[in-house]
């Protein structure tokens, strides 16, 4: 699969008359007689191809005058897989969207933050997804009310600011236009039971995701390096806390067969479409793990691994900042130590929260919160307090940013200039904090033993060759070669 697939008509239609589920986000089907926008594995009768037309994103589809289908709900399909495996403008554009920058910046805000003119982004949005970013951020907003009127009982006229409108009439024609339905039609039809029992300000979701998906080195990896707190194991469920633009917010995430349940705490409703977005991110799920493994499998090495379980993702983060300090904090110590520093920050320096169920207790602290303390009450040796200073310094500054507009070749350049920064603490960033699904750790211990006891090169060179044939996929070979060791990361817990 690859970028402009929704140009190859003879493929798309043969996804749709399969109903192929693997396709869902990639491209969007919209039927001429129906005027109506599917997803390629809508439960319907396939209409004829002559009657089908293509489209790269539901925004291009709204904007041609088609309206989302009722029966497969194709703005709730798996994001295209596209903008977490490239780096160019039109990606980082898409994830700034997703993260909420139109919206609360516009689209001069979103040139800002990625040094182009508003001509220039329009220009190549409109050319690759048939919408620009104001009609992709409605979208976006439209797909927000739906979830909010679905699963809460709040009254329409707080969904629609929480939503991201700017009036009421805004919001019911909007809605009224993608889904062919009145905000008051949409909740009416709405089974009783997908909004009864929640505690007040609760809301319960369900993330989709493409399968295969393995959860086991996931969740294992996040709850094994949970900062108490921060983060914790509960239930069968990753819970932590958020920081997000109008407040904060608690996620439950729990693993599922078919999706991941989410419940959301959030302090202003207004960063529900960040927080998804920033969940969805973390656990890398608007991933193609049909492509990924594909890949990985024409190793005959990687090939059994895959077999033995595929549809590992990269454990990401919910913010870059927090985790490259959490890699300083983690140099040359055990997965325990870099927990107990984090956690001593984390009480020393972080926000407190209140959690109805207890358990966390604070937000990460801010990089301003972390610039102004005092270097000399850091517990660790004097050069890791120089780069772990150094780094919060360049945070704080905005000299170095972390965040999803960033340039993976820049932010890397930038980050092996700081004293301290050797390949491996460069390359964990990039594959966890920055979302490079090439990233790759030659000189990790764990990938080192791995590539011993399975016969690859060991030395970081040859082994750096030898990964050659892996690429795009390099930072899942890395989660396939962790999973041969018996660390907590690679286990789901109990």
């Amino acid at each position: 699969m690859q970028n402009g697939m929704y140009t190859d008509r003879e493929r798309c239609v043969r996804a749709v008359q399969s109903k192929d589920a693997r396709f869902d986000g990639w491209f969007f089907t919209a039927v001429l007689t129906t005027r109506i926008y599917c997803r390629p594995s809508c439960p319907v009768v396939p209409p004829k191809p002559g009657n089908m037309t293509f489209y790269p994103s539901a925004a291009a589809c709204q904007q041609a005058g088609f309206r989302a289908c009722k029966r497969c709900r194709p703005d709730t399909s798996p994001g295209s897989p596209e903008w977490n495996q490239r780096a160019d403008l039109v990606a980082r554009a898409m994830r700034l969207i997703a993260d909420g920058v139109v919206d609360r910046e516009g689209v001069p805000g979103l040139a800002a933050r990625l040094g182009y003119s508003t001509r220039q982004i329009e220009r190549q949005l409109l050319a690759e997804l048939g919408a620009g970013p104001l009609a992709l951020a409605r979208a976006q907003r439209a797909q927000t009310a739906r979830i909010l009127i679905e699963t809460t009982p709040l009254p329409m006229a707080d969904i629609a600011f929480a939503a991201g409108f700017c009036a009421i009439r805004t919001f019911n024609d909007t809605v009224r236009e993608v889904f062919a339905l009145s905000p008051s039609e949409l909740r009416a039809r709405t089974p009783k039971r997908r909004t009864a029992g929640s505690a007040p300000g609760v809301l319960s979701l369900r993330l989709p995701f493409r399968a295969p998906l393995n959860p086991d080195n996931l969740f294992g990896h996040l709850a094994a390096t949970a900062v108490p707190g921060v983060e914790e194991w509960r239930d069968g469920a990753y819970r932590r806390t958020l920081r997000l633009p109008y407040g904060h917010g608690i996620v439950a995430l729990t693993p599922q067969p078919d999706h991941i349940a989410c419940r959301l705490t959030l302090s202003d409703l207004r960063d529900l479409t960040v927080a998804i977005s920033r969940c969805r991110r973390m656990l890398d799920l608007d991933a193609d793990p049909v492509a990924v493994d594909n890949r990985l499998r024409t190793d005959p090495v990687l090939a059994p691994l895959v077999d033995k379980a595929p549809g590992r993702r990269v454990p990401r983060t919910v913010d870059e900042a927090e985790f490259a300090v959490r890699a300083v904090l983690g140099q040359q110590v055990s997965t325990a130590a870099a927990r107990t520093h984090a956690a001593r920050l984390v009480t020393a320096h972080g926000e407190t929260v209140d959690d109805p169920e207890g358990g966390l207790t604070h937000l990460f602290p801010s990089t301003e919160a972390l610039a102004a303390l005092d270097p000399t009450a850091l517990a660790m040796p004097r050069t890791r307090r120089t780069t772990f200073t150094t780094l919060i310094g360049q945070l704080a500054e905005g000299t170095l940013h972390l965040g999803v507009e960033g340039d993976w070749t820049q932010t890397r350049s930038q980050l092996l200039a700081l004293p301290g920064f050797g390949p491996w603490t460069v390359d964990v960033i990039a594959m966890r904090a920055l979302g490079d699904p090439d990233a790759f750790l030659p000189t990790d211990l764990g990938i080192r033993r791995a590539a011993q006891e399975l016969g690859l090169p060991s030395t970081p060179a040859a082994l750096t060759a030898r990964a050659a044939a892996w690429r795009p996929w390099r930072a899942y070979a890395v989660q396939y070669l962790w999973a041969t060791d018996s660390h907590p990361i690679n286990f789901l817990p109990v």
